[in-house]
């Protein structure tokens, strides 16, 4: 029975039925693919003799292993020749639409979607990608799958499921200056920890999140997974509805008019009851970076890297980890710390406005002499609107790369990757051991602005700073 919450509507709204294992049978209204989790998928499908069942409910794009310097056929990496040629065959046999390098609408998965007006209100998205929380923003219940799961929903379009609970994260209040989304959503990772939303969903609520523009959610719902829960969403409001309206795939004219009534309908209700509710002040949150391994090791750009005694028993162990990981030592500044390479990007901060922010800071200064710094826009649409506004001579003009459209350094399956002990400051969304392409790169995360003033000084600092 419905609590009246958005996941709960949306939830009922799609279940096929109840399965023997307890387990929901859900319709997936939307399914996004690319190349690195789809190849094994279609492989299953065809030797159990099977065809894609909805193939007009599914969209593909090349981002996770697309170089971002030299986009030449073949690619130099033969392996990431290999898995795109098998999208491509896997797509055209099967009457998928697929945005390819060159079509003008390529672009990291959770970037193209939302931009191109797929992403709607009320909604089931699933993708072979940790990161598909990102589509929450709009009011819709998002959720990243794997391999076999991505098979499943080709062949039957559903998903087997256990219903999650739902906490309610509000936070309320203005963000001070050189505060973004970005240190948003670090902060409640860091307060609830990396497992604090295990079988959860995130209601984002509270008037913080009502002032954020659509891409500010976006960047906060996309790192719900890092705190644990399986999906984080903000109801649909005025500022969904602006940003959606007029999109490539959006409804139109009457249908318009009707969408908005039934997206309007499945906001949480005013009386819906949630199993938990945290609160936060906006007041409190500062540019916020993460000095260890996790993205729950996180502090206020002012604050010293903590000691263990100020931490609960059972983190202590993988916080003598870090410190020995990243060279660290506790109760010592974070600021001042030099940096190797800089990067901006990602699903998580590679949209327009990231770049916009990010430019602000970089306009009339230059990158600091010995550090590597580049910007990889999220999508085809993003950089051509970035250089219609100019943003990519402010950054070239600063000494950072302006790089072609891709999921670059932040998993780093493509030439894009640390070099031995290197240390990045980076706008993506992980910072495990490894992460970005080298087995002892070090990986600090913090917003666009913030890397930026990590670039130009060759240290991490706080962005205010330069503001």
């Amino acid at each position: 029975m419905s609590t009246g919450t958005l996941f709960d509507k949306v939830w009922d709204l799609h279940t096929v039925g109840i399965l023997p294992s307890g387990q929901t049978q859900l319709f997936i209204g939307l399914h996004l693919i690319h190349e690195v989790t789809s190849p094994q998928a279609f492989s299953m499908l065809r030797e159990r003799g099977l065809s894609v069942l909805f193939p007009d409910r599914t969209v593909a794009t090349v981002d996770h292993i697309i170089p971002t310097d030299n986009l030449a056929r073949p690619f130099a990496d033969s392996m990431a020749e290999e898995m795109l040629q098998e999208l491509e065959k896997n797509t055209s046999a099967n009457n998928i639409r697929f945005y390819p390098v060159g079509s003008g609408r390529q672009g990291i998965v959770h970037v193209i979607a939302p931009e191109q007006g797929f992403t709607q209100p009320g909604m089931t998205i699933a993708c072979g990608d940790s990161h598909t929380s990102t589509h929450g923003a709009f009011g819709a219940i998002a959720f990243g799958i794997g391999t076999s799961q991505v098979r499943d929903v080709l062949a039957s379009q559903t998903l087997a499921l256990s219903k999650l609970k739902v906490r309610k994260i509000e936070v309320n209040g203005k963000l001070n200056p050189g505060v973004f989304a970005k240190d948003v959503i670090l902060h409640i990772i860091r307060k609830l920890g990396v497992k604090g939303g295990v079988g959860y969903a995130y209601e984002f609520a509270g008037t913080t999140f009502e002032q954020m523009s659509m891409e500010e959610r976006m960047t906060v719902c996309n790192m719900s997974i890092e705190g644990g829960a399986r999906c984080g969403y903000v109801n649909p409001d005025q500022v969904t509805y602006d940003y959606l309206n007029g999109r490539d795939f959006a409804p139109k004219g009457e249908a318009w008019d009707q969408a908005i009534e039934w997206w309007n309908s499945l906001r949480s209700d005013a009386d819906a009851v949630f199993d938990d509710v945290v609160v936060f002040d906006a007041a409190d949150i500062a540019p916020t970076v993460t000095w260890g391994i996790t993205p729950g090791q996180g502090i206020g750009i002012s604050d010293p890297v903590p000691t263990p005694d100020t931490m609960p028993e059972d983190e202590r162990a993988i916080a003598l980890e870090a410190y020995q990981y990243m060279d660290l030592k506790p109760g010592e500044p974070l600021q001042g710390t030099k940096v190797d390479v800089c990067f901006i990007g990602s699903c998580t901060n590679g949209r327009i406005s990231d770049l916009r922010e990010a430019a602000k800071v970089a306009q009339g200064r230059q990158v600091a002499a010995g550090v590597k710094a580049f910007v990889v826009p999220g999508s085809e649409r993003v950089k051509v609107q970035a250089e219609k506004e100019g943003l990519d001579r402010i950054f070239v003009e600063a000494g950072f790369e302006w790089r072609e459209p891709g999921c670059s350094m932040c998993l780093a399956m493509n030439p894009d990757k640390l070099e031995g002990r290197q240390l990045s400051a980076s706008s993506s969304n992980r910072n495990f051991k490894g992460r970005q392409g080298s087995a002892s790169g070090r990986t600090l995360l913090m917003s666009p602005a913030m890397v930026v003033a990590a670039a130009v000084t060759g240290k991490v600092t706080d962005v205010r700073e330069l503001m």
